[in-house]
Order: structure tokens, then sequence, then C-alpha cells
């Protein structure tokens, strides 16, 4: 098992196209850890330097204790499951787990008795004779994964791994990595775009912008207490709302102001000595599409929190429909039960959760707080 260090690590193409400006990141032995972020954001760029995939420009990768910039990825002690599984099309399921564990002439009846243990926990035994062609994109997920496990290596680094199948199967998928993690207990790192992913299976998030580190935290953390507007509206869907409101003192109650609204902020915020610097200038004013909500019983003792909406388009989805408005030319989402069978073209009545509202500086994106 295995720790990983990632000290003042760089990568810049030929050229000096720099990808990975500056990057620390400590992962911890047995940690399940998630890399998510936007296209091109150099998360998967930083688990292929992991991997040794790609040099490092500058900068100290260590795995366990041992630095190892300069050492082969055979010699890294880590296996990579791709998005394409880059399976062995000419071998059987029973080959491809195999040939890695007879390339380093691993005695035979130990290979048979690994790659049979890995299929059973698995659930892929009834497939060992078949080869992948013969295989859905699910089965061909675990015999990658199975291929990787024979291994028994210290980290496990997972590209993409579910971009290529159907949703019932990402979900299914997502659970069988998070027991599999569980089970084996052993330092995981995957790269997704899909936030999804990350807050059902991670231990901790780090999202990633432009080959920086925005934040890293448990997914509950992260969801609840973004450092930014960026990780805000990354994490969470639909995504968070933003909206430009003037930060007012009326009468000693800190207030946002916004499309002729006067939204009293919660108790906790009106002693916030920084948010105070803010009176009388713009923020932004953050709320979740769930803490709008279509009744009453949200409504505050002064009424300050309830806004009147067009819903332009109402999207059924279930046990809860997204609701999707416009306030002066800025985009709204309620996320409300279905129960409520409001449809689209309607006017609603929605009452914010003041004491689930965000307040973000409107030139640098921080938290202002929460």
């Amino acid at each position: 098992m295995a720790s990983i260090s990632l000290k003042n690590i760089t990568k810049t193409y030929e050229g000096g196209n720099t990808v990975i400006p500056n990057l620390n990141l400590e992962i911890k032995d047995k940690e399940f850890i998630i890399l998510v972020g936007p296209s091109g954001c150099g998360k998967s760029t930083t688990l292929r330097m992991i991997a040794g995939l790609e040099e490092v420009t500058s900068g100290d990768l260590l795995i366990g204790d041992r630095r190892v910039n300069d050492v082969a990825p055979k010699d890294r002690d880590i296996a990579m499951v791709f998005q394409s599984y880059a399976l062995y099309p000419h071998m059987t399921v029973y080959k491809n787990m195999a040939f890695a564990l007879e390339l380093r002439k691993v005695d035979k009846k130990e290979i048979d008795r690994k790659v049979r243990e890995v299929a059973r926990i698995l659930e892929i035994e009834d497939y060992l004779n078949r080869k992948p062609k013969a295989l859905s994109g699910g089965q061909r997920q675990r015999v990658a994964l199975g291929r990787a496990m024979v291994r028994d290596p210290a980290v496990f680094l997972l590209d993409e791994p579910l971009s290529n199948l159907d949703a019932k199967l990402r979900t299914e998928m997502r659970s069988q990595i998070t027991r599999l993690h569980q089970n084996l207990q052993t330092t995981f790192v995957y790269v997704t775009h899909d936030q999804a992913e990350a807050m059902t299976m991670a231990d901790r998030i780090v999202v990633m912008k432009d080959g920086y580190i925005q934040q890293v935290d448990t997914p509950t953390f992260l969801y609840e207490h973004p450092c930014n507007m960026f990780v805000a509206g990354f994490i969470g869907t639909p995504r968070m709302n933003f909206i430009d409101a003037v930060l007012s003192d009326k009468n000693g109650v800190l207030r946002v102001d916004f499309s002729g609204y006067s939204v009293a902020l919660p108790e906790r915020m009106q002693s916030d000595e920084n948010l105070k610097k803010y009176v009388g200038k713009t923020v932004v004013f953050g709320i979740r599409p769930e803490d709008l909500h279509a009744n009453e019983k949200y409504e505050n003792g002064d009424k300050s929190n309830r806004i009147d909406l067009h819903v332009e388009i109402a999207e059924m989805m279930g046990s809860e429909i997204f609701l999707y408005s416009e306030l002066d030319g800025e985009k709204v989402i309620a996320n409300v039960p279905s129960n409520k069978k409001i449809q689209s073209n309607t006017d609603v009545a929605l009452y914010l959760d003041t004491n689930r509202v965000h307040i973000f500086d409107k030139d640098t994106e921080v938290l202002i707080c929460d």
C-alpha cells in the first residue's frame, strides 16, 4: 500500500505550453481520491505523471517514501485502468488477466489461483474462456479491472473508466468499484469529468481548473462549503444559481437586494465582519436549485424570501421537477418535488432557504461567507 505526494509538480510540453503550473497534493494510503474538472484542466495529465506515462518537468513525485520521477512505469507498483479497456482482442479473458503475471514468470498455479479469485470477486467467472468481442461494455470493464487487480498493485489509477458505458451500467459499475476499493484497501486515484461519480465514490475530491487545484475536500464539505464560484458551479446538479445583488444594511439587518426583492440574510451572517465590508457593493448571491422551495411553509417571518417567477420549462425527472426561469435576464433553476405538478409556462411562488445561501466576491469569485 502507498501514499502519493506531488510536490511543486509542473508539466510543460515542447513549445513552452505549460498545462500544470505548480501542483501540490497529498494522497493518503488506502484513500479513494477523485480528480474532477472540465476538459483540459490537467486531471488526466496528473494521473499520467503518477503512472509514469508523462514525464514530470519539475518537482518531486513520491509513491510511498520513494521518489519516482525517473522510475519506469513497470517499476512503480501501480496498475492503470483506461477508458478504452485496452484488452488484447485475440486473447481470452483468462489470458488477458494472466498476461502480466506470465511476463513476470509467476508460477502457473499461483496465476490460476489469482485469476480465478479475482474473476469470482468481479463476477466474471463464466466469461474466462470468451474473447473481449463477445462481452458487453460493462463486462469488458470488469475484465480491465481484473487484469489490474491480479497484480496486487500498491496504487490503482483509473482514467475515466466508465465514460463509454450507458447510464445504467455506469451506476452499477460505480457501486462495484466502490466495493472493490473497500475490499482491496488499496490507494485509488480516479479521474472523471462526471461530478456525480465523484460525489458518490470519493473519500476526497480534487477540483481542478486550468492546471490549478481549486479545492480538495470530502464530497459533503465541497458541496456545502465551496471555496469559490467555480467549485460551487461545478459540484451539484443542476448547478448553483448565481444572482448579482447589492448587499445592504437596513435598520441593522444585512440584506441582498436584486430584481426588486430584498432578502434578509440568516442570523449567522449578520455578525460577519468580512461580509459587512461589502455593504453598498455588488456581490454574487448563490443558492442551489434544491434550496428554492415551492412550499409556503418555507416562508420567513418577514416574508422577504419569497420570489415570483414565470416557469418557462418544467422538466419532469421522476420524483422531482426542474423549473427553468429567468430573473432580469439571469437564469434561475429550482428543483421541487414532482407532486407539486408545476407545468411549463406557468407562474410560481418560490421560497429561498436563506440558511443555505452563499455570498461570493463579484470580482474575485471567492467565497465571502456561507
